[in-house]
C-alpha cells in the first residue's frame, strides 16, 4: 500500500468520525429540545401547569446528572455494547432530526 493511499484512508476515517460526531450531537440536542420545548414531551405528558414546570426542572436535573455520570463513557477501555448502542442510537436520532428539520423546517 502506497503512502498516499494510507493517508487517504486515514483522512476518510477522520471525516467519517467527524460525521458521526455531528449526528450524535444533533441527536442529543434534538432529544433535549424535544423534552424541554413548550410543546415537547413533558408538556404533552403533564399539560401546562405547575406540575409541568416542576417536571421540566426535574428533567433538567436528570439531564445534568446524566451528563455528570457520562464523563467516563469516553474511555475506550470501559466501552461496552451498551455505550456503542447509545452512540449509534443518538446518531440515528440525529439523522432523523436533521432530515425532519431540512424537509419540514422544524423539529
Amino acid at each position: 500500500m502506497t503512502p498516499a493511499i494510507k493517508l487517504l484512508k486515514h483522512d476518510l476515517h477522520s471525516v467519517a468520525q467527524a460525521g458521526l460526531l455531528v449526528l450524535v450531537l444533533a441527536g442529543i440536542g434534538g432529544t433535549i429540545y424535544k423534552v424541554l420545548a413548550p410543546e415537547g414531551w413533558i408538556a404533552a405528558a403533564f399539560g401546562r401547569s405547575l406540575s409541568a414546570g416542576a417536571a421540566a426542572l426535574g428533567s433538567c436535573a436528570l439531564i445534568a446528572g446524566l451528563a455528570w455520570f457520562s464523563r467516563s463513557w469516553g474511555e475506550v477501555s470501559r466501552r461496552t455494547l451498551v455505550s456503542d448502542l447509545m452512540v449509534y442510537g443518538f446518531a440515528a436520532a440525529g439523522l432523523f432530526y436533521l432530515a425532519q428539520f431540512f424537509t419540514q423546517g422544524t423539529l
